[in-house]
């Protein structure tokens, strides 16, 4: 079918005023009478709070507000997943977490006040005259530590916080089959989203009394979690989305929403609300750490016969999404390969480090290192060139998942990984003391939620009268091109130009309900519910077109902003003329839809059997390179990634997307860390955490194959995480290549590349 708008580039409505600096951001506003909020943040990481005297700050003139643990009217926030509270959800994991510290704090950076004066200055000063004394407790700060029985405990009731576990097959009989094992360890740091817009937010009180925050966030329905814990009715909190600068997950949780909402609701005044960079690097969720230890096995001709994995992830203080990113890791363990006998065991543990939740990628990026470096052992051990040895074991149609789950469609993994191989071109000559390294990853990665959420979006499509059209739909945009895609879908069923169709959104008073911007799920919820709403649309229109047109509503097309009869479009009318039809004649011109993901019960808990995701994204980095040997410095010289796309609905978005997930895939696997000592951050800026810069972005080709059969509109896919999934794996598969030893630890820094080098000398 051919497409006039989907597929193409056309320009995103916020582009250019993106690039002139005219968004308004939460942090731009100012309001009269408005106050500025502080957090006083423990310095510890395990501690009993002794004493805590707030009488100096609250006399420091121009401060309005100290307020701590007994000034939160329910001082627990409760979630099982971001826009559901967890009494409304059967079988919930529920993660609780004080707003503030009352006698404990359990991690440096855990809020214990919050105050609001009426400058940035005073509000500071005011947070240096809280008085706090602590009381220093022992703390655990390893993963692996944290499961001994003698442990520091972090909550009662004990470390271990979930458990998964994944049977398939008989493990024992699949190893007696091989000819080759490989064993390893792989080990994943703490990282930060290092998002360019810290967390952001400001507040007010209507003139109807309606609590009112306009926040960075990536879920609207936040608004339940501010209500529950000022104890309010739903509908007294509004939140309106702001532009994102950056989210990545680290704006799925809740970050100022609750905080912020206090201290309006207590001064009834106006409240920004901007966490310092510091603040951002210590208070807010991180990527998970994972320690993986990974057996597998193959027989001499390169088939897989089984693999076994412990994995353990650091949740940190808190549960936040721990046990769901561990559910992601657990499902995606094996790889997208055909494996008969298969045994993985996934616990997160509490330690005193740094909360960590979501992280573009959730779970299945620190898999993908264990078992694309498994797959790259495995070859040398067999002496089997390493994309063969993937082509033979690759998942097909009709293949099922450890999980039992049967796959619908064709992955095009065969695909995806030789279109990126054969990208990376010649191999270059050396030049100097360097080595050069090719590696290829294959990956899967799920787009939309678990199956047994039962996910939904709703979405209102409406025509103005002279034409154009309107979309209604709380799908938040964190620069990924959201609402391009919804408008792109509009206009396509409609037949207009992108231009003439505008998207309203982010609000959680005024647009219908749609859900988080995270897990990969907007295109396929929002987008298909968009979808529902044009084509109802678009039958009311035909039916009033058929009456001017004098021929069957099945006749009728819609195109270049005119209605014709298909074969004739010489005569034709214009979509305004239409649309006053339809409303002489009584018919609707906008509609009301919902989408329902496809649901499926909730996996077995013992063995992991059962649909944990509807559908999944396949695809593949191939990387080249290149290595100083004086000094260990890795340089990645080419990148090619291909994906399966199922349909692109805007080219140039999802080139972005493969783009951004490459080079932020870069920074993770090279040099990002949060360098810990007992739980305290050694690096919480930007002078020390290092991220990559354009100097150290490589050349990047990307390339999108189109299948058709992905659950989105026209069967698209998502992409914004599987871009990323492949690309630490890639990089560390090359290097190993490079220095002719396996790599499986993070970053890959030059200290620990030319120690490397020098074992292998």
């Amino acid at each position: 079918m051919a497409y006039r708008v989907i597929g193409a580039s056309p320009a995103r409505a916020d582009a250019w005023e993106k690039v002139r600096g005219r968004p308004i951001y939460a942090g731009d506003l100012a309001l009269s009478g408005m106050l500025h909020g502080r957090i006083v943040r423990s310095p510890y990481a395990s501690a009993r709070i002794v004493r805590l005297d707030t009488r100096a700050a609250r006399a420091l003139p121009g401060v309005v507000a100290v307020l701590t643990a007994k000034d939160v009217p329910r001082n627990e926030l409760r979630m099982e997943l971001p826009g559901r509270m967890a009494e409304a959800t059967a079988g919930a994991v529920l993660a609780t977490q004080p707003v503030l510290a009352d006698d404990r704090v359990r991690f440096q950076g855990e809020p214990v006040a919050a105050i609001a004066a009426d400058t940035p200055e005073i509000a500071a000063q005011a947070a240096d005259l809280v008085e706090v004394e602590y009381e220093e407790l022992p703390g655990v700060y390893d993963p692996l530590a944290a499961l001994a029985p003698d442990a520091p405990v972090v909550h009662e009731g004990g470390n271990v916080l979930r458990r998964w576990h994944l049977r398939s097959g008989d493990v024992a009989e699949g190893f007696a089959r091989a000819d080759v094992v490989v064993e390893q360890t792989y080990r994943t740091p703490f990282v930060d989203h290092v998002y360019l817009e810290t967390e952001t937010g400001i507040g007010w009180v209507d003139a109807e009394g309606v609590l009112t925050l306009r926040v960075s966030t990536q879920v609207l329905e936040h608004f339940r979690d501010v209500a529950e814990v000022l104890q309010l009715p739903h509908a007294r909190v509004r939140l309106e989305g702001a532009y994102v600068g950056g989210g990545f997950g680290g704006k799925e949780d809740v970050t100022v929403e609750c905080l912020l909402g206090l201290l309006v609701w207590k001064t009834r005044r106006p409240v920004q609300l901007v966490f310092s960079r510091e603040e951002s690097f210590i208070g807010h969720g991180k990527r998970h750490p994972y320690v993986m230890r990974y057996r597998s096995g193959a027989t001499r001709d390169g088939t897989l016969t089984a693999l076994e994995a412990e994995l353990v992830s650091d949740s940190g203080a808190y549960a936040a999404l721990s046990p769901w990113v561990l559910l992601y890791s657990l499902v995606t363990a094996t790889g997208p390969y055909r494996i008969p006998h298969v045994r993985v065991e996934a616990t997160t543990v509490y330690t005193n480090n740094p909360v960590a939740s979501a992280y573009r990628c959730f779970g299945s990026i620190q898999t993908c290192l264990a078992y694309e470096g498994q797959m790259d052992a495995l070859a040398a051990a067999l002496g089997i060139d390493p994309l063969a040895l993937r082509e033979k074991n690759f998942l097909r149609k009709g293949d099922a998942l450890a999980t039992g789950q049967v796959l619908e469609t064709e992955p095009l993994l065969a695909e995806t990984m030789r279109r990126a191989w054969a990208g990376l071109g010649e191999r270059r000559a050396r030049r100097g003391p360097t080595r050069l390294g090719r590696a290829v990853a294959a990956s899967f990665t799920p787009y939309g939620r678990m199956c047994w959420t039962r996910d939904s979006a709703s979405a209102w499509v409406g025509m103005e009268l002279d034409g154009t059209a309107v979309v209604r739909c709380a799908a938040p945009d964190v620069g990924g091109g959201q609402t391009a895609s919804l408008c792109a879908i509009t206009a396509e069923v409609l037949g207009l130009d992108v231009e003439r169709v505008t998207a309203v959104g982010r609000d959680s008073h005024f647009t219908p309900r749609a859900g988080t911007t995270t897990a990969t799920r907007q295109l396929l919820m929002s987008g298909n519910a968009v979808l529902n709403a044009a084509r109802e649309v678009r039958r009311h229109l035909s039916a009033a077109a058929a009456t001017l047109l004098e021929a069957a509503p099945g006749d009728i097309v819609l195109a270049d902003g005119r209605a014709f009869v298909r074969g004739a479009p010489d005569r034709a009318f214009p979509l305004a003329s239409v649309v006053k039809t339809a409303i002489a004649e009584g018919r609707p011109v906008q509609a009301l839809e919902k989408y329902d993901a496809p649901a499926a019960p909730t996996i077995d808990p013992l063995t992991g059997q059962g649909k944990a995701f509807n559908d999944y994204t396949f695809g593949a980095h191939a990387i080249e390179v290149e290595i100083d040997e004086e000094t260990g410095r890795t340089r990645v010289g080419r990148l090619v990634a291909c994906y399966d796309a199922g349909r692109v609905i805007n080219r140039a978005s999802a080139q972005g997307q493969l783009e951004g997930g490459a080079v932020q895939g870069l920074g993770y696997a090279l040099m990002e860390e949060i360098a810990l000592e007992n739980g305290v951050s050694k690096n919480p800026h930007l002078a020390d955490y290092k991220i990559p810069t354009s100097l150290d972005v490589p050349t990047i080709e990307t390339v999108l194959l189109e299948s058709g059969d992905g659950l989105g509109p026209f069967g698209a896919k998502g992409l914004g995480e599987p871009a990323m999934t492949p690309s630490i794996a890639a990089v560390a598969n090359a290097v190993s290549a490079a220095v002719g030893a396996r790599v499986t630890e993070l970053p890959i820094t030059a200290e620990r590349v030319f120690a490397a080098l020098r074992a292998t000398a």
